[in-house]
């Protein structure tokens, strides 16, 4: 056998333990002696404190149970798990077709029948036996087998609040006989729809139709489609799966930013760098044709008149890169409307510039947003869940500062409770050169444009605002 095997390390676990156990025992009381050499007992011998040489050692007893409790869990682990699984294949698939109320009937049943042997009563064992006979009858609507062929169709997997999500169930009778009449059960989050099946001949088709509200941003797990066969009394419910779970987004509600008022994601024009490229769009200098060159930038003029090949060179231009940071500590905000708000004015922002291929990283306290996709970027901003936390947004900059250092333009989304001073330590955080924008989410506010420093801080007090206030930040 292998020394890897769990009883092999039980056993090397019990024999550390009890050598520890024996060793410790021996040098207590072993000789008769004290450690030092001194008889047990007699007095004077007493070691005084402080004296390293004349303490005694102890085992304490939560080593001990530490210890065997280890080698317990060691020695039973592979006990335990074989019983599970026999437990979660036989054992459990029997016993969950029972209802609440059919395990209170039962042990009531148990009860009256008891009560009717250890006193005589007639009554009690009657009734234990009508309890008994009902759960007999009960089986006889469970047994047996159901072929259904089960399609869930969502028409859309992702939608935006208020928008509605729609869906069909479609159940066929696959079988060569008819089907009693049945009910399917298809959770939608925490709810669970029921649809009530007719008598189906072989081949029928029955489909319903369903909406699910909308009304908030999650993510809705619907499904899995279960057929749901059960007694008169509900005694017994057996539950069969049909289909597979399915995701449903509910995205954030974005406004789209069109004309002027996407006039800062752009290219930075008039901020060139001072690396030069072959290909661009600001020229720079006429250089030497080398092997190599692209042939469509050589300059004929000049070629002509200097009697050698002459090639444009050019400057390296910068890329507008966006960097938003989204603060999510629930403290900032002064409503849920307001926290919500300020989800939907980062996605609307981070489209925008996702629309425009322009390089974009949002970030929260928890960490980074996929930003590959618009698609990809509203399943994560479903997916956030504010919270109150240490980290404000002034520390969220920082982090934003350290992790974006090559962002050309920098929006900070916070809520009303974001003071003047904490926006300005914000700002204070970005490189110099970088253009910074703060987003301060009030709901009912009117929609204005102040300045704090370098930093512009724009008000918005409704979503459908958002377009009117950067188009003052682009004038």
């Amino acid at each position: 056998m292998s020394s890897s095997t769990p009883l092999n390390r039980a056993a090397d676990s019990l024999k550390r333990a009890t050598s520890a156990l024996g060793s410790k025992i021996r040098s207590v009381g072993g000789s008769g002696k004290r450690p030092g050499g001194q008889p047990v007992g007699q007095p004077g011998n007493r070691p005084r404190p402080g004296n390293g040489r004349g303490k005694q050692s102890k085992l304490h007893p939560a080593a001990v149970w530490a210890e065997a409790a280890g080698t317990a869990g060691e020695l039973l682990a592979p006990v335990w798990s074989k019983v599970r699984a026999y437990w979660l294949r036989f054992a459990w698939p029997v016993l969950s077709v029972v209802s609440v109320l059919g395990w209170v009937v039962l042990a009531a049943a148990v009860a009256l029948w008891i009560a009717g042997q250890s006193w005589g009563w007639q009554e009690a064992k009657s009734a234990a036996m009508v309890a008994f006979l009902l759960f007999v009858f009960a089986i006889a609507f469970i047994v047996g087998r159901s072929a259904y062929g089960v399609v869930l169709d969502l028409a859309r997997t992702r939608v935006a609040v208020g928008d509605d999500a729609v869906g069909s169930i479609a159940v066929s009778n696959v079988s060569a006989r008819p089907l009693l009449p049945a009910s399917l059960e298809l959770p939608v989050g925490a709810n669970t729809a029921v649809f009530h099946l007719p008598r189906m001949k072989p081949a029928q088709v029955h489909e319903d139709l369903f909406t699910i509200p909308t009304a908030r941003r999650a993510v809705i797990v619907v499904g899995p489609v279960r057929s749901v066969r059960a007694d008169p009394l509900h005694l017994l419910r057996r539950r069969v799966l049909w289909t597979e779970p399915v995701d449903l987004y509910v995205h954030p509600r974005t406004v789209p930013l069109g004309g002027s008022a996407a006039g800062f994601i752009r290219d930075l024009e008039g901020m060139p760098t001072t690396e030069l490229s072959s290909a661009d769009v600001s020229f720079h200098a006429l250089r030497d044709y080398v092997p190599g060159d692209d042939r469509r930038h050589i300059h004929w003029k000049t070629t002509a008149r200097t009697n050698k090949l002459m090639v444009r060179q050019f400057e390296e231009t910068r890329r507008a890169h966006l960097a938003i940071s989204l603060s999510i500590n629930t403290d900032e905000y002064d409503s849920e409307h307001e926290f919500e708000m300020a989800i939907s004015v980062a996605g609307s922002i981070g489209r925008q510039a996702i629309r425009e291929q322009r390089e974009l990283d949002v970030l929260t306290q928890k960490g980074p947003l996929r930003c590959e996709t618009g698609r990809n970027l509203l399943d994560d901003m479903t997916r956030i869940v504010g919270a109150p936390m240490r980290k404000t947004a002034v520390d969220l900059a920082r982090t934003l500062s350290d992790t974006v250092p090559n962002a050309s333009v920098v929006f900070f989304v916070v809520g009303s409770q974001v003071t003047a001073t904490e926006l300005r330590s914000a700002a204070a955080s970005i490189m110099p050169g970088v253009r910074s924008l703060a987003v301060r989410v009030q709901p009912g506010a009117a929609p204005s444009r102040a300045n704090i420093a370098d930093l512009t801080v724009l008000t918005v007090g409704d979503l459908d605002d958002l377009a009117i206030v950067l188009r003052k930040a682009a004038a």
